[in-house]
């Protein structure tokens, strides 16, 4: 065996029987196991027992310490001397034989024995026992003869039942390769299937439907391919990965999403299609707007509002208002005088619309308020042109839509996945410009053509589309991922800010990507569609047995049911992402949440203010003012009311007026008090 495959080059009409260990499936394997164990498949038995006895060996010494069944103080003798006897007692203590024999541990294929009467230590293995038939150097059928379990002293065997050896009789047998590709072909990683089991995915469940639904029944093996690739030609003209298998026929059949070329079709057959016209898009990641509480204030820069800040506390100085003529507006009922605390709130409210008030009367007064109003109109005009943009612009940017716009562009960088199609699509077309450039520069260089063909050829000017040209170039200077899983990677650690990377590959597989995960996004339409189909050994006849059981299952539609459990109905590895295109139907509470932390800061403000008003008042002592209403004199305690020249802005000049025109003061102060 090597890797797993059965081979005999010279057998002919030969039957081996073949016996492997397998692992028990009566206990759970509860260990991670280390992703360099089973890298040589030649040694895994030997590997998992090491590993699972070395387990058993540290957890049985920990139990001894915490326990305690061993001292965690031993002495040591001095240089020169040996040890005494307590010393010897000390390490007698530590009897690890003993206590392994009372613990149980169940490695991946069995249970490990410690017998203390029999002083025999083993592990209980399972064997089963295979019978494979070659043919002309090839293995033709596989059929388990029995399985062995450990009991006793010479175990028990039991052999496969009449009907299942007789499901066995006659059935071929065949070398499957596949690739690890989601959602197509899929590994299990829990440690608890052997095989054939080990496998699930679109690809497996057609080869089921294959086995299961038609009249051709068959047995295979499946195994990944060494090098993880679909296979291309390389420089020493050999064929790698899946098609390098089947050209050297180390398998029968490939089964993995294969795109069917003209340059494959020379060394392999496909199938008819099971999945037609796959095209190729590109896949990048979400570009998502930053979001930030307090985005109404990121509209304008820092120096802009502190420019607005600086402006607001100097036009609330007017030139005369360091010498106010009350005499002036004295006899008038509506009189607002703008101290500093008046100008600042008349300069706020101007700028909402609310309004300011009351203009001042003065010219000086005038001419300030209205250059502010001027510069208020054109800010606030300016800040919400501006904060609309920001708040519509940033989703619906869009940089790249298109093939066509990521070979315009130097930022992102951008590849397909290493040896397949993909790749092998933007290098052919590459080739091919370089080729017409040639071909036209000959043309164009030739002597011999006359002055009417030179002329003729001027129409179609140089250069030549270059398209392709360029961006393999870039390509090659990104560096192609060796597997899809990279790409993907790659295309997560996109930094817009950044290094940007876009991965290119067959739209089946970038459409499973963005279905499991929300920072991913197809970009574009679909170009160079290609049928993805079977592969088997040139002039095998699986190719016509396959292609019959797989018309049949299209006829019945169950490939397309697979389809759509695998992508579109897959609820367990869908994942559900916000949809990009309702971003723009309104404003999202994390850039307006900023304007609702205001409000809050301002009714607690207030709320502050008016406890300090509350208690000023309250503390503030009383005044007793004398007022002459003719022979009369009267004693008017202000402490009954609240102080007129601090709540109501009214000089003492206009009181006095207001009370002479009273007929009656204790009317008055019922009135308004």
């Amino acid at each position: 065996m090597e890797k797993g495959r059965f081979q005999c080059e010279d057998c002919n009409n030969v039957k081996v029987f073949l016996s492997q260990p397998i692992r028990s499936h009566l206990h759970h394997y509860e260990y991670d196991t280390p992703e360099n164990l089973t890298s040589d498949s030649h040694h895994i038995v030997d590997n998992y027992f090491y590993y699972d006895l070395s387990r058993f060996y540290a957890e049985t010494i920990d139990h001894m310490l915490r326990n305690p069944l061993i001292s965690t103080e031993i002495t040591y003798p001095s240089c020169g001397k040996h040890l005494n006897e307590p010393q010897l007692n000390e390490r007698r203590n530590f009897n690890l034989y003993e206590t392994l024999a009372t613990r149980f541990m169940y490695g991946l294929f069995g249970q490990f024995i410690f017998d203390r009467n029999a002083k025999l230590n083993y592990q209980e293995l399972s064997m089963r026992i295979n019978e494979i038939e070659f043919e002309l150097g090839k293995v033709k059928q596989v059929k388990k003869v029995a399985e062995w379990e450990f009991e006793g002293q010479f175990g028990r065997l039991y052999f496969t039942s009449p009907q299942e050896r007789k499901e066995q009789e006659g059935l071929p047998h065949y070398e499957i390769v596949t690739l690890v590709e989601a959602p197509f072909v899929m590994m299990k990683d829990d440690n608890q299937t052997t095989g054939n089991d080990r496998f699930y995915g679109y690809c497996i469940d057609l080869m089921k439907e294959i086995v299961n639904s038609s009249d051709f029944k068959f047995d295979y093996t499946l195994r990944v391919v060494d090098d993880a690739m679909y296979g291309h030609k390389n420089e020493n003209g050999e064929w790698t990965g899946l098609i390098g298998e089947l050209h050297s026929k180390r398998a029968d059949i490939a089964l993995a999403p294969i795109s069917v070329m003209a340059e494959r079709e020379i060394v392999v057959d496909f199938t008819v299609p099971y999945y037609d016209l796959v095209g190729i898009t590109i896949l990048m990641k979400k570009t998502t707007a930053k979001s930030h509480l307090f985005k109404f204030l990121t509209v304008l820069e820092t120096k802009v509002w502190l420019c607005i800040l600086a402006a607001y506390f100097f036009t609330r100085l007017s030139p005369y208002s360091f010498h106010n003529n009350r005499e002036k507006y004295k006899n008038d009922e509506e009189q607002r005088e703008f101290t500093l605390k008046e100008c600042l709130w008349f300069c706020m409210t101007s700028l909402t619309p609310q309004g300011g008030g009351e203009a001042p009367r003065n010219l000086s007064g005038r001419l300030v308020a209205a250059t502010w109003w001027l510069f208020g109109f054109i800010i606030i005009a300016s800040y919400t042109a501006n904060l609309a943009a920001f708040l519509t612009v940033s989703r619906l940017d869009s940089p790249i839509e298109n093939l066509d716009d990521l070979a315009r562009q130097y930022k992102i960088k951008y590849a397909p996945q290493s040896g397949t199609s993909t790749s092998t699509y933007f290098e052919r077309m590459a080739g091919i410009e370089e080729k017409f450039y040639e071909i036209w520069k000959d043309m164009s260089l030739n002597d011999s053509l006359s002055d009417d063909e030179r002329a003729k050829l001027a129409v179609w000017d140089y250069p030549v589309s270059d398209k392709y040209t360029k961006i393999w170039s870039q390509i090659i200077e990104a560096g192609m991922p060796t597997t899809f899983a990279e790409g993907i990677e790659r295309v997560k650690r996109s930094d817009p800010a950044g290094e940007s990377f876009a991965f290119i590959s067959d739209s089946t597989l970038v459409k499973y990507a963005v279905l499991t995960n929300c920072e991913l996004q197809s970009v574009g339409n679909e170009f160079s569609r290609k049928p993805i189909a079977l592969a088997v050994q040139q002039n095998s006849d699986l190719k016509d047995k396959l292609s019959s059981a797989i018309l049949k299952l299209l006829n019945q539609r169950r490939l397309e049911n697979l389809k759509e459990s695998w992508w579109n109905n897959n609820d367990e590895v869908r994942k559900e992402c916000q949809d990009s295109r309702r971003q723009s139907d309104g404003i999202s509470i994390n850039n307006i949440g900023g304007v609702f932390i205001v409000i809050f800061i301002g009714v607690i403000l207030a709320c502050i203010t008016l406890v300090i008003e509350y208690w000023y008042f309250k503390k503030k002592e009383s005044k007793v003012i004398t007022i002459n209403e003719g022979k009369k004199s009267k004693h008017f305690d202000n402490s009954a009311v609240p102080n007129l020249s601090a709540d109501f802005n009214i000089n003492q000049e206009r009181m006095m007026r207001q009370l002479r025109s009273t007929r009656n003061f204790n009317n008055f102060v019922h009135h308004h008090y």
